[in-house]
C-alpha cells in the first residue's frame, strides 16, 4: 500500500492547518475528510453566523449614528450572501486546491486500522503512515426533551439548519444559553423572529462573570428576548402547525422551530483507535502537552475537549506539525479569547474572580463604563454601551483575566490575552501609550481602578 508521511483525518481549521504546513514543507500528506473541506467552522458555524449576524448589527448601529437613517435589511440578499460565503456547501475547489498542492485527498471516513506502523482506510484506500492526525470536530449535543425526536426533522435545528436557514422563522425556541444560542438568539430576534431562550443554569453564558451575564440578558431584553434561567424544556409536541414546549417552571412555549444550543460533544469515537489501544474519555481524544496521543498518532481541536474554538485548534495544528517536523513545542491554554459576536460584542479571557479564588489567588478587581470615561463610544454612537472588567493578582501585580461588553471587544480583548499570557507586570499595562480615541483606552482607566 501506499505510504505517507502523515494523515490528516478531519479537514476543519485545525487539519487544513497541519495539512498545509506539513505540504509547504514537502512532506507527503494524504487528507481525509468525511464531509466538506473546511469543516464544521466553515460551512455551519463561525463563518454563517458572523455573516448573518453583521447586517443586523449594522443596521442597529446606524440606528445609534448620527445623521443616519434606519436602512432596510434585505433578507434574500443576505442570504445570497452567505450562501457565497460557505460555497454554496461546495468544496471541489479545496479538494482541487490540496491535490495540485501535491496531496492525497481521500473523501469518506477515515479509521485507523493497524499501528507499527500505523494504517488508516478511506473510503476502500488503505495507506500506511508515519503520523496521523486526528482533527475530527465536534457534533451538537442533543437535550434528552421528551418528545424531540419524534417531531418533524424541519422544525429542530441545530447550528446546521440554523445557520442555513432559507426562511426567517416567525417564533423561535432556543434551548441553551451557550454563545451558540446567544448568536442564534439574537440574529432571529432582530430579523423578526418572537424568541424564547431556555437556560438551565442561572445565566446566560454562565461560566462567565455574573456581571458580564447581567449585561447579556439587559441586552437581550432590549431586543426583546424572553429568557428563562434554571429552567429546562421538559418535553415537546406537535399541535397542529406549531410546536408546544412544556418548560421545568410550570409554562409553555409556543413555537414553529426549536434550536439545539446546548453544546457540543468531542467526536472522536467510530475512528478504530480504541481498538488500536489508544486511549479515549468522555472530553474525547486523550492527548499530552506536545497535543500527541501515542507514538505517531496527534490529536488537535474539538476532538481533544480541549477549548472547543477554531482558534485553539488552529494553534494545536501549527504546534502538532511543528512537533511532526521534530520540534518540542508544548501548549499553553493560559490566555485563550472567548468571543460571542452578539451587539455589543461579549469577550473574555483568563480567569473569573471565582476562578481565580478557587486557586488561592489575592484578586483585585475592577470595572469600567467606557461611556463615562472615554470619547471613543461617544463617536462611535449616541446612545452607546460599553464596559471592560479586571481581574489582577494582588501578589504578582499581573492580569489573570478581563472580559468586555462592547462595540470591537473581540479586538481589543487581545490586550488583555497577551498581557496575561506573557504575565505582563500591571505596572507595565499602566504606563502604556494607547491611541485616543480608542476602546483601548478603558485599559488604562479600569488599572487606575483596581485595589492594590
Amino acid at each position: 500500500m501506499e505510504h505517507m508521511d502523515a494523515v490528516v483525518i478531519g479537514m476543519g481549521p485545525g487539519g487544513e492547518t497541519v495539512a498545509s504546513r506539513l505540504l509547504a514543507a514537502g512532506r507527503r500528506v494524504a487528507v481525509a475528510e468525511r464531509e466538506l473541506i473546511g469543516g464544521e467552522c466553515a460551512y455551519w458555524a463561525c463563518i454563517p453566523t458572523k455573516t448573518l449576524l453583521r447586517p443586523p448589527e449594522a443596521r442597529a448601529g446606524a440606528d445609534g449614528t448620527a445623521g443616519l437613517s434606519r436602512p432596510a435589511l434585505d433578507w434574500p440578499a443576505l442570504r445570497a450572501y452567505r450562501d457565497q460565503m460557505i460555497r454554496h456547501l461546495d468544496d471541489s475547489a479545496q479538494v482541487k486546491g490540496y491535490q495540485e498542492q501535491g496531496a492525497l485527498v481521500l473523501k469518506g471516513q477515515g479509521r485507523v486500522t493497524g499501528r507499527d506502523p500505523w494504517r488508516v482506510e478511506v473510503g476502500g484506500t488503505e495507506v500506511s503512515t508515519d503520523h496521523v492526525v486526528v482533527a475530527t470536530g465536534s457534533a451538537a449535543l442533543r437535550p434528552p426533551v421528551r418528545g424531540l425526536d419524534d417531531l418533524d426533522p424541519a422544525t429542530v435545528w441545530t447550528n446546521r439548519e440554523a445557520t442555513t436557514l432559507t426562511e426567517i422563522p416567525r417564533r423561535a425556541l432556543v434551548i441553551g444559553g451557550s454563545a451558540v444560542g446567544v448568536e442564534l438568539g439574537q440574529f432571529l430576534a432582530r430579523m423578526g423572529t418572537n424568541v424564547t431562550v431556555v437556560q438551565r443554569g442561572p445565566r446566560l453564558l454562565d461560566r462567565e462573570e455574573p456581571r458580564l451575564c447581567a449585561l447579556v440578558t439587559d441586552q437581550f431584553a432590549r431586543d426583546g428576548i424572553t429568557v428563562h434561567t434554571d429552567t429546562e424544556v421538559t418535553a415537546v409536541e406537535r399541535e397542529g402547525a406549531e410546536v408546544v414546549a412544556s418548560l421545568s417552571d410550570g409554562t409553555t412555549v409556543r413555537t414553529d422551530v426549536v434550536v439545539l444550543a446546548a453544546g457540543r460533544r468531542p467526536r472522536a469515537d467510530g475512528l478504530g483507535l480504541e481498538e488500536a489501544g489508544v486511549e479515549l474519555d468522555r472530553t474525547g481524544l486523550v492527548v499530552d502537552e506536545h497535543c500527541r496521543a501515542a507514538p505517531g498518532l496527534w490529536g488537535i481541536g474539538d476532538a481533544t475537549g480541549q477549548a472547543l474554538f477554531t482558534h485553539v485548534a488552529k494553534y494545536q495544528g501549527r504546534l502538532a506539525a511543528d512537533n511532526i517536523l521534530g520540534g518540542d513545542r508544548t501548549a499553553d491554554y493560559t490566555a485563550v479569547p472567548r468571543v460571542v459576536f452578539a451587539d455589543p460584542e461579549i469577550a473574555a479571557v483568563g480567569l473569573t474572580e471565582s476562578q481565580a479564588r478557587e486557586r488561592g489567588i489575592d484578586t483585585a478587581t475592577a470595572e469600567a463604563d467606557l461611556t463615562k470615561t472615554l470619547a471613543r463610544p461617544w463617536t462611535y454612537g449616541t446612545d452607546p454601551r460599553g464596559t471592560l472588567g479586571l481581574v489582577a493578582d494582588r501578589e504578582r501585580g499581573v492580569l489573570v483575566g478581563a472580559w468586555a461588553f462592547a462595540p470591537l471587544a473581540s479586538e481589543w480583548i487581545h490586550t488583555a490575552a497577551l498581557a496575561i499570557r506573557a504575565r505582563l507586570p500591571l505596572s507595565v499595562l499602566s504606563d502604556s501609550i494607547i491611541q485616543f480615541p480608542t476602546f483601548g483606552e478603558a485599559y488604562l482607566i479600569a488599572l487606575e481602578n483596581l485595589d492594590l
